[in-house]
Formats: C-alpha cells, structure tokens, sequence
C-alpha cells in the first residue's frame, strides 16, 4: 500500500513559521487579530481563551498552532470549501502555523455529520488519490512555505487496541447520542454503526496528537470540535479555541454548496466558468459571497454595497474570486468581455412612443403588464439601459423613470432588444 508521504512530501515547516510568526505578530495587536480573525466566523469558542491564547503566545514568541481537517471523499474543492481554507489563510497572515489535516483514516470511516444513513466505505487507495489532487487547489489559497501538512495515519496506524479501548472510554455512548444526526437517526430507528459513533473520537483524537492551539471546522462539525478540546482536557493537553465558519449556500441561494446538487463553483473550473456562474448568482447573494469568499473588510463591503449598484459589484466580486484561482489578467479579459454589448443591427428593435422604462420594457415585449415591468426593475441588477453609440450605461431611479428620446440597447434578465424612444409624450 502506498503511504502518504508518497503523495505530499513532508516539510519542517516550524522554523519558517516561527520567523513568519516574528515578522507579522510584532507590528499586531491582540484587538487586531481577534477582529481580523472573527471576520466571517459563526461562532468562536471562546473569544477569551483565543486572547489569552494570543497574549500567551506573544510574550513567548510562539506561533499558535491552527489546524483545520479534511477527508478526501472527493478529488475536487468548490467555493464551499475555502471559506474554512480562506480562515486558515488569515491565521497564516498573521504569522501563526497553519496544519493541513489530511484524514485519511477518518476518511475510511467517512464522516456521518448531517446524513442519515451510512456512508459507503472507501479504500485508502481512492483516498490517498483524491488527496493528492489537493496539492493543487489548496495551495491558491495557503502558502505552501508555511503549511504543515499531516496525515492522520502517522498516529491511528501505531495506535494499539488498547489504545483505542482507552480512548472510547472517554466518552459516553449517552453524549455521543447528543449529536443531532445521531439521535434523529436514533429515535427514527434508523441503524447506526459503531464505526460511526467513533468518528468524533477519531477527529478530536487529531487534536490531541498535534496539541492543537485552535480548530477550525464548518457549523456542522461543532459537536466533532468540542469533543477534540474536552479530549485534549481528559489528556492533559491546554483544550483548544473552537472557530467555526457558516455553510456558504450554493448557486441557488438556498441548499448548501455541493457538487452533487450542481449548484457550486470549483476552484479548477476555467475563469469563463467561474466567472458565468458567479455573474448568475442571486443579488442577495452576493454580499454573503463577499464576506466568506474575499479577504476585504467589512468597511469595504459596506462601502461597495452603499454604491447601489449590484450589477458592478457581482462583476467586482466574480473578477476577485477569478484572480485568486487563476490570475488577475484572466479574471480582467473574461470580465471586459462580459461586459461587451451585441451589435445593434443583431438585435430586435421596437419603436416605443412611452418615455418611462417600464412602459418600455412592455412596448419592447420584454414583459406583457406594466406590473412585470415594476417587478422585474425592482428587482436590482435586472434592467440595464445603454445608449446606442456611446454604450454608456444610463443609470435610472425607477420603474417609472423617463428616458431621453433616443436610440438604447436595454437589456432585462438575459435578452437583449435595440429599442428608439421617439419624442412622442409620455402618457
């Protein structure tokens, strides 16, 4: 059987950590990292260990110790995965030492968070393969010079039966039944298996081998995290802070981000690809993207959302996501073209005798009522007008607002119409 060290190549990583750690932390106080830090997370457990953490830390010279683990089901990441990567990422920034946890034992368990039956076992050989495709996705993300990267094999392999007795001894079957999954399954008579209810033991095993400062994981791996710092109690380990990021919805604006359910963006997808699909995303959408998927502050969202255009800032966030996982020219060639209008002379053309835009949008056939007009200007982002020549766009202030007479391309939800205003008056 092929090991791990086969896939990733094992670096020491700790020194050029701790100069990391000296050349950011100094000129950062603890307030700075805690609000740096908290930007995008759920839920922080608890936010005064994280300062005495941080305090201790500072007057030692020591990076915390950050880990997060992933079991590789699946050969690709999506946008949904890097909200954790990208928390990662700001520990990192800060100088602290980030641990990629590869599981793959947990992963031969398969993680029973959320689900409602049993997960089909994998082979190590299908997990060691979908983790060596990892190296090139995680690594748009974190700095592979100060990423230690561990497999939790290293210490699950060299564990005896007595060393697994003792460790289901430090947890009840009474509190594992806590978990919501489990005790909805439970009570609907729906099999467990007793590898299932070692899961959390595993994962919160990982924490006490790698004396974890910190654990991050995504909203529905809370329970998993607080057994690994009760764990970390029960072996005389410091328990570590818990950091748990949100769910990112997926394209749909309603299910979680998932590749089975078709509604997510992977990070190896083509710039045109990412840039599509995020330029499809719900407005409401797009605010929460910007928060869990950029580096940005929360400053400069609000100022970008206070310029009341979502159309620009969808194409602001689609080109910023673009130039993490590609690069800044492709993610500026895809964007110019998006914003590239049809020919007028490919286009249908109307001659409307009524100015204002939703009396417009119905002359043109866009919509049959004047009532789907107001709806569909309303709506944010879904009406734009350019003027024929120029092709700038015109703003307007509603769905009764007068245009000029003239020649305009408008577009409304995907199509496209020339239409000429005359100099007719409004009625």
């Amino acid at each position: 059987m092929r090991k791990a060290a086969s896939y990733w190549q094992r670096t020491d990583t700790s020194t050029k950590a701790q100069d990391s750690y000296n050349g950011c932390l100094s000129a950062t106080s603890v307030d700075r990292q805690i609000t740096y830090l908290k930007k995008g997370l759920s839920e922080l457990i608890r936010e005064e260990d994280l300062r005495q953490r941080l305090e201790s830390a500072a007057k030692e010279g020591r990076p915390l110790r950050v880990k997060a683990g992933f079991d590789p089901t699946a050969p690709d990441l999506h946008l949904g995965h890097t909200v954790l990567i990208r928390k990662m990422k700001h520990f990192q920034d800060l100088g602290h030492q980030v641990i990629f946890l590869i599981g793959d034992m947990t992963g031969l368990i398969g993680d029973p968070s959320g689900r409602n039956i049993t997960r089909p076992p994998m082979t190590r050989e299908d997990i060691l393969r979908n983790a060596e495709t990892y190296k090139s996705q995680v690594f748009k993300i974190l700095d592979p010079a100060l990423t230690e990267i561990r497999f939790n094999s290293e210490w699950f392999d060299a564990m005896s039966f007595y060393e697994v007795i003792r460790l289901c001894g430090k947890y009840t079957v009474a509190r594992l039944l806590e978990r919501d999954d489990f005790s909805k399954r439970f009570r609907e008579n729906v099999p467990i298996s007793m590898h299932e209810l070692m899961y959390p033991l595993a994962q919160g095993y990982d924490s006490v081998a790698l004396k974890c400062d910190v654990e991050l994981g995504g909203s529905d791996q809370k329970f998993n995290l607080l057994v690994g710092r009760e764990l970390q109690r029960d072996y005389g380990v410091p328990p570590q802070i818990v950091g748990t990021t949100p769910l990112l919805e997926g394209l749909d604006g309603v299910e979680k981000m998932s590749k089975s359910k078709g509604n997510y963006v992977g990070i190896t997808e083509s710039p045109a690809d990412m840039f599509r699909k995020l330029m499809n995303i719900d407005d409401v959408l797009v605010w929460r993207y910007f928060e869990l998927l950029t580096d940005i502050s929360l400053e400069e969202i609000a100022g970008i959302r206070a310029g009341g255009n979502p159309v620009a800032a969808k194409k602001d966030l689609a080109t910023r996501i673009v130039s993490e996982f590609h690069s800044s020219e492709e993610a500026n060639q895809v964007a110019s073209a998006w914003g590239g209008l049809p020919p007028v002379e490919t286009l249908e053309h109307y001659t409307v005798a009524d100015a204002r835009l939703n009396r417009a949008l119905v002359q043109a056939r866009f919509v049959s009522s004047n009532t789907e007009a107001d709806k569909l200007v309303k709506a944010g982002g879904s009406v734009a007008v350019f003027r024929v020549g120029t092709q700038d766009e015109v703003p307007y202030s509603g769905p009764a607002h007068k245009l000029d007479s003239g020649s305009y391309i408008i577009r409304a939800g995907k199509k496209y119409k020339h239409v000429t205003i005359t100099d007719a008056p409004s009625v």
